[in-house]
């Protein structure tokens, strides 16, 4: 029998709950952990986290990247905290932290704070009107900022793991990885990627893959030799 290996999260990204429970079912034991992001949301994403939560006994990664103001970000987090769910993602931004930590009151969900999403780059962040500076500097800056606000965790890319793992405030907090992709997988829309082994390597608690997995001819198989790679990391 398989043992799921919890370090890898699956991101459930495909149209509806029955495409996601049907997914789930195909990995069987080999996976333990999903992500649910908001491209589900209208498509019974809140049911699937559930079930796949309190029927199949999986790991769950509610990926809403709230963004609000204080009251609104709190209000939400509790109504989510009462699924029972293991991690809920919310902009980094100081002031959202704090109302999610807020949110959560005596429930065990862990917040993850989105630092700058892998699939932006500098020329992306000029467009935005964001900060200048170096990406990197920017993720860093914004990861202890969360951290210092309350956040259990940060995404993060692969290429800054390591990084942010040194830093004095990410003592005891998780790093999340996307854009991790196996060796000779397509990038798809990320742009700051690694392998599956480079990035627990470099820090990181947890890799999330999604379209390697479920776009491949055997998912379960995909899933398996992303499995054997974090032993070999």
């Amino acid at each position: 029998m398989t043992t799921a290996d919890d370090r890898l999260i699956v991101a459930l990204d495909v149209p509806n709950a029955l495409e996601g429970l049907a997914l789930a079912e195909t990995l069987g034991d080999a996976v333990g952990f999903y992500k649910i992001g908001l491209g589900m949301l209208t498509g019974g994403g809140l049911a699937l986290a559930n079930e796949l939560k309190q029927e199949h006994g999986k790991r769950i990664f509610l990926d809403m990247k709230l963004f609000d103001i204080g009251a609104t970000v709190e209000a939400a987090v509790r109504g989510l905290a009462h699924y029972d769910l293991d991690f809920l993602t919310v902009h980094g931004d100081p002031h959202v932290v704090r109302a999610a930590r807020a949110g959560v009151g005596g429930k065990a969900m862990k917040i993850l704070a989105v630092t700058i999403l892998t699939s932006l780059d500098r020329a992306d962040l000029d467009a935005g009107l964001m900060k200048a500076g170096d990406v990197t500097d920017l993720v860093l800056e914004r990861a202890a900022r969360a951290f210092e606000a309350g956040a259990d965790g940060v995404i993060a890319s692969p290429q800054e793991a390591a990084l942010i793992r040194a830093l004095p405030e990410a003592a005891g907090r998780l790093i999340v990885t996307p854009g991790v992709r196996p060796a000779g997988a397509d990038k798809g829309d990320q742009k700051r990627i690694a392998t599956p082994a480079q990035a627990v390597t470099d820090g990181a608690d947890h890799i999330v893959v999604g379209r390697p997995i479920w776009q491949a001819a055997d998912p379960r198989q995909a899933a398996l030799d992303i499995l054997e790679q974090l032993r070999g990391a």
